[in-house]
């Protein structure tokens, strides 16, 4: 059943929090500020939303220091939207300007702590990246002698990794009407429409829900299961004998759902039965072991003990799960070299998938929060035997 849609935006205490929460990180490890450049880290901290983020032209920087709210060296044509934020300070220059995109700002910004031999961080690690030209990096460094550069992964990914009540409202929410979209494809999907067909149909029936948009749909059909899920839509039309597979991120308030459901059009082959039941069970195995002070190994391994009763390889995607919040995916990684302690209020997919029969794969897909209870469904689950349309 679709929730109620929850006020959208936070209040600043929220951002307040996430600052001094990283402040007192930054104190533990001696950085004097971080810097940020990304879509998700800079929303975090200052609930600047836009999908102006997908125009690659312009930088943006947010300045966290060890003290104080962050201050923002944007482009102009942000600075009405930064402004409505909780954030006092916010410069701007007219971009885009090649020969100085921000970069002059930037260094009157930091100068002083130059001048203190004084350390900040930036994002270096795992799952994230530079979001400005290499050149200019290197151009900003040089106006900083004596300028520390250190990682502030771990400080913002710890944060991130574990959701605020108002974060976990908003992704129970684009859960629910994901499930609710979901609950209508058999109401749409029949044999003889094009997969494409489908998948458009999807992507209306998600946002008539509720959803802000439906930018991640993939999957596949084909006789008895598929090999491929990452693919964009054929205009294959579907056939009976099909296992049809649908993964979706629907967002809403920049918040995402990602799962994914099976069905079989007209029948189910056995081994398409015998698929579904064992990652059902994988499933379930993981939602069980998504307890406070499990580690992300250990749902991991309890997913990979079901999978082998039909796939002793255990297939090669690299891990059963992962992360999620204001991206698709986010850390940590449900495999065996995460070690990521799981802690209450954490939000998390389980991802089990497996390969049988010749060359096919069968994935299932549910979203959960970590209580301190154990796991709460997010997404309505799914049935335990394969649905048929």
């Amino acid at each position: 059943m679709q929730l109620q849609a929850p006020a959208r935006g936070f209040k600043s205490a929220e951002f307040s929090t996430r600052t001094k929460s990283a402040q007192e990180k930054m104190a533990i490890d001696g950085l004097d500020g971080i810097l940020l450049m990304s879509e998700p880290d800079v929303r975090y901290f200052t609930g600047f939303h836009t999908l102006f983020w997908q125009s690659p032209t312009r930088p943006w920087f947010v300045f966290v220091p060890l003290e104080g709210k962050p201050i923002a060296v944007i482009p102009e044509i942000g600075a009405a939207l930064m402004r409505q934020s909780w954030l006092d300070d916010v410069r701007t220059w007219s971009a885009p300007a090649p020969t100085d995109d921000g970069i002059s700002l930037l260094t009157d910004l930091l100068s002083p702590l130059a001048s203190n031999a004084a350390t900040i961080g930036v994002m270096k690690g795992h799952e994230t990246f530079l979001r400005m030209p290499l050149g200019d990096w290197e151009r900003l460094i040089a106006a900083l002698p004596g300028l520390k550069i250190a990682d502030a992964t771990g400080i913002v990914q710890s944060l991130r990794i574990v959701k605020s009540e108002a974060e976990i409202e908003k992704l129970s929410y684009i859960c629910s009407v994901g499930s609710d979209a979901f609950a209508q494809v058999p109401n749409f999907a029949k044999e003889g429409m094009p997969l494409e067909t489908v998948f458009r149909e999807f992507r209306r029936t998600a946002i008539g829900q509720g959803a802000d948009d439906s930018p991640y749909v993939v999957g596949a059909a084909d006789q008895g299961g598929y090999a491929d899920v990452i693919s964009p839509p054929s205009q294959r039309p579907l056939q009976s004998g099909d296992v049809l597979m649908m993964d979706t991120g629907c967002t809403w308030d920049g918040y995402f759902c990602d799962f994914d459901r099976n069905w079989a059009i007209g029948h189910a082959s056995d081994d398409a039965k015998q698929a579904y039941d064992v990652l059902w069970r994988a499933t379930q195995a993981g939602i069980d072991a998504s307890r406070v002070g499990n580690t992300c190994r250990d749902l991991f391994e309890s997913m990979s003990s079901v999978i082998a009763e039909l796939d002793k390889s255990g297939g090669d995607i690299g891990r059963l799960g992962h992360g999620l919040g204001m991206q698709l995916t986010e850390q940590p990684s449900h495999a065996i070299f995460d070690e990521t302690v799981l802690k209450e209020n954490m939000v998390l997919t389980i991802e089990p998938s497996l390969a049988y029969g010749n060359g096919l794969m069968m994935v299932h897909e549910e979203n959960i929060v970590i209580t301190a209870d154990g796991a709460r469904l997010l997404t309505e689950r799914a049935p335990e035997e394969l649905p048929v349309i």
